[in-house]
């Protein structure tokens, strides 16, 4: 861990403790050619300028300290960590150094983040002193997040499977958001589809491009009609697969906003936004945004839609996560006007369950809206 009298006391906790459900198998330990997830993790924070790692164990602990190299770090076992991340955070910050002055969150199956990336971040850390350190890529938020410690003792609350993400919304003002060239930032391996993908290379063959053409648009060229409705997607899960599918049957030209997205990985869509930055897209009659990406990157996209005016904004994910978004937004000075466009939860009350019948509902609400703005 490269040090300097100059570096200030920023400590790493290794999140590592987790049952890898979806996996099957402790991701912790798979390989990513000649290393695990979590030994590529631990060489990129070893790089940096952090000055302390913490590892949090807990699920297969045993093996792990078996096979991998654990000099020079703390070691916790976390015996609650079949009661979700909240507890593994816990056990991190208990651990670190009393004159440690922040920390970063590491997930253990991030194994891309560059040692230049946490450099970046402890460096406006210690320039601008904000509460909580973001890294963005593209305009899309990733991990890992480093956190001052006048925000620990927040943390020692949490329960359950939570991420420090819940203590955001009482710190809006004092969050920094710091532009970062490491897609890093947004690769994880939560399932077989990721790691593989981690294995293949996940950029894509045009990431040069902030707009790619899809497949859709040979679709879009095949019809007459002036597609003057757009759908933008920020999502790119089965959801936003269907409803895509839906949209395409009555006409609408599809934008789906992702920053690793291949044009050949969503035939539905007929271009792919690689950066959150609506500005990019070319002009069209009547947009309509519908974001479903799971806390990722909700906050600034539909901060970006009720900005430029879309005819419709929605948010897929339950109500206490819409209001989160709209206090967010209030103190960042957007108008109460703006912030009662947000449709959330997205879609006709008609009992949906399940990513088809959602998606039917939110297809549903659209038409109805449009419908409505005619008069």
């Amino acid at each position: 861990m490269p040090t300097s009298d100059r570096d200030p006391a920023i400590s790493a906790v290794i999140l590592a403790a987790g049952m890898s459900r979806r996996m099957g198998t402790p991701k912790q330990l798979l390989r990513l050619g000649e290393a695990t997830l979590l030994e590529q993790a631990l060489r990129n924070v070893r790089q940096s300028h952090v000055r302390e790692i913490v590892l949090v164990l807990g699920h297969e602990a045993e093996a792990i300290r078996n096979q991998l190299t654990l000099d020079g770090m703390k070691v916790v076992l976390n015996p609650d960590y079949a009661e979700g991340m909240g507890t593994s955070i816990r056990a991190g910050l208990a651990a670190l150094a009393p004159d440690a002055q922040g920390a970063f969150m590491v997930l253990a199956d991030q194994p891309f983040v560059r040692p230049a990336t946490f450099d970046r971040l402890i460096q406006e850390h210690g320039r601008l002193k904000p509460q909580i350190v973001v890294p963005m890529y593209r305009g899309f938020r990733g991990n890992p997040v480093l956190l001052d410690r006048s925000v620990f003792p927040e943390l020692d609350g949490l329960r359950g499977d939570v991420g420090c993400r819940a203590i955001f919304g009482n710190h809006t003002d004092k969050i920094l958001k710091v532009e970062v060239n490491d897609p890093g930032i947004l690769l994880d391996a939560d399932s077989e589809e990721d790691l593989r993908k981690l294995r293949e290379g996940v950029l894509p063959d045009r990431a040069d491009l902030e707009i790619v053409q899809g497949p859709g648009a040979e679709h879009r060229a095949t019809h007459k009609e002036s597609h003057e409705q757009e759908l933008v997607l920020v999502s790119r899960d089965r959801f936003a697969r269907t409803i895509a599918g839906i949209a395409r049957l009555l006409n609408f030209a599809v934008t789906v906003v992702d920053p690793l997205l291949k044009p050949e990985e969503f035939p539905e869509a007929n271009q792919i936004l690689h950066t959150l930055d609506f500005r990019r897209l070319p002009a069209r009659g009547k947009r309509h945004v519908v974001v479903a990406s799971r806390g990722q990157y909700d906050e600034e996209a539909i901060e970006q839609a009720l900005v430029a005016e879309a005819a419709y904004v929605s948010l897929v994910a339950n109500r206490g996560r819409a209001e989160e978004i709209k206090r967010a937004l209030l103190a960042r000075g957007l108008s109460q006007e703006k912030a009662a466009r947000l449709r959330a939860p997205a879609g006709l009350e008609i009992g949906a369950e399940g990513p088809e019948e959602i998606a039917l509902s939110v297809m549903a609400e659209i038409i109805a809206a449009m419908r409505n703005s005619r008069g």
